[in-house]
């Protein structure tokens, strides 16, 4: 199985601008700039795209290995934050930020544990090289 996205780009590195495609077409010549990657600019950006890419792989391992466990997951939210350090630029790690709500039989020490394994099993998380943090909370 292989996934394709596009990228164009037009003009200097801060006053260019560039459209994203996915092949779902999701993402459908959306905007990218300069201001949008490391300002407040309209538009998406790489890193808010791997962001988005690994909340939503982690959050679906999560359901997956609840479901594996013999659990029928709940609501499983994760905002996942991508740390961009400019000097060079480089992502220096993400953290990402679980919560789940009650599902039957499962205790917070074994939810806890299956979003560990998440986390360090997800398809995103082993393709990236940066640390990755986790808090996990479980009402």
């Amino acid at each position: 199985m292989k996934r394709t996205a596009h990228a164009h780009w037009k003009g200097t590195l801060k006053e260019g601008a560039g459209e994203l495609t996915t092949q779902s077409t999701t993402l459908n010549n959306t905007q990218y700039s300069f201001l949008a990657r490391f300002a407040d600019g309209v538009g998406t950006n790489p890193e808010e795209l791997i962001g988005a890419a690994h909340a939503g792989c982690f959050t679906m391992a999560v359901g997956a290995a609840l479901t594996q466990a013999g659990f029928t997951p709940n609501d499983l939210d994760t905002d996942a934050t991508v740390e961009l350090d400019m000097a060079p630029p480089t992502i220096k790690g993400i953290h990402l930020e679980l919560k789940g709500s009650a599902i039957e039989g499962v205790s917070e020490e074994k939810f806890k544990e299956i979003a560990e394994g998440a986390r360090a099993n997800c398809i995103v998380s082993r393709a990236l090289s940066v640390p990755i943090t986790l808090n996990v909370t479980y009402a």
